[in-house]
Order: C-alpha cells, then structure tokens, then sequence
C-alpha cells in the first residue's frame, strides 16, 4: 500500500481541485498532502551483490532529443524520461519549476549523482548501476495518477531492468 485511505485522500483532492478549477489559485495550505501512519517496508538488500537504479525527481531529460517536462502546468506532467546512465551532464538539461536550479546548474551530482554512483560501483559498493536512469517531474499533486500512472511504467522499466534496489534522488 502507498497510500492508506486513498479514497478518503481522492475525496479531499477532489475538493482541493474544484476550489483551484474556480479560482484558479493553488492554494497549498488546503492541499490534502498523504499522513500515511505506516512506512511501506520492505526485505533489505546487499548493495555490493545488488543491481541499483537511479529515479530523480529533477525533471532532467536529454536536451534535443526528448521532450522537455510541462513543468509550468498547475496540475503537473505525470509522465517518465528514461537515459542511459552514462549520459554525460552537457547532454542533460532540467525541466522544472518547484525548487531552485542553482546548484544543480553548478553541479548536476547533486540531483544526479551519476559520477558518484560509477565510482561506488567501481569500488564494488554497489554490484552494478542499472543501464537507465528514470526521470519525472517530481511536481504532481494527484496521488491517484502517480499510483496508476506514473509507479507502473517504473516498475516494469526496474524489472526490466533486472533491478533489486533504487536510490530516489528528490528535487
């Protein structure tokens, strides 16, 4: 379970977004955000005998070669980008509107620690990186639409992908 109570958070999102879709202004104080009482857990895993997939949330695509995020849409864009891990940096831009890009235009390791990530597989901390990174726009307040629209093309994306474990970087 992701979320407990969805109905009732549906419910409560449901009255957040009528009172955006009249007045047009995202009113955060009514947001209905998720107060799960129970953390999801699960099995731990070895990193050192594990495949480990990268997931931002920074909104990064390849620059030219895939479509940007919507980051100015009130409502989010619920949609994935996927790159090869060792995509260099200057092929990556960012695409999104709810955090400060400074340090990420300083330094992308900070929300795409790829370099780091090479050298602790080099090192054998981790087994291997898994061949794509995920990417979305970390920016998408319905729930609902994550749960059945966003989590199952990653989840099928990490099996694919042989994967047994995932570092999520949030913006």
């Amino acid at each position: 379970m992701i979320v407990e109570n969805l109905e009732q958070w549906q419910t409560n999102y449901d009255a957040w977004l009528a009172r955006y879709q009249q007045s047009g202004e995202l009113i955060y104080t009514d947001y209905p955000y998720v107060r799960n009482q129970t953390a999801p857990a699960g099995s731990g895993i070895d990193l050192a005998q594990s495949r480990l997939m990268l997931i931002s949330t920074a909104g990064g695509f390849l620059r030219g070669a895939q479509e940007p995020f919507d980051a100015a849409n009130d409502l989010g864009d619920y949609s994935i980008r996927l790159f090869p891990a060792d995509t260099p940096f200057a092929a990556i831009a960012f695409a999104h509107e709810h955090y400060d890009h400074t340090a990420v235009t300083a330094d992308p390791e900070v929300l795409l620690p790829l370099n780091h990530l090479a050298d602790m597989t080099a090192e054998g901390k981790i087994g291997a990186l898994a061949p794509s990174v995920i990417s979305f726009c970390g920016y998408m307040p319905d729930m609902a639409r994550i749960i059945n629209e966003v989590i199952p093309p990653i989840m099928a994306i990490a099996q694919a992908e042989q994967v047994e474990g995932a570092l999520l970087v949030p913006a």
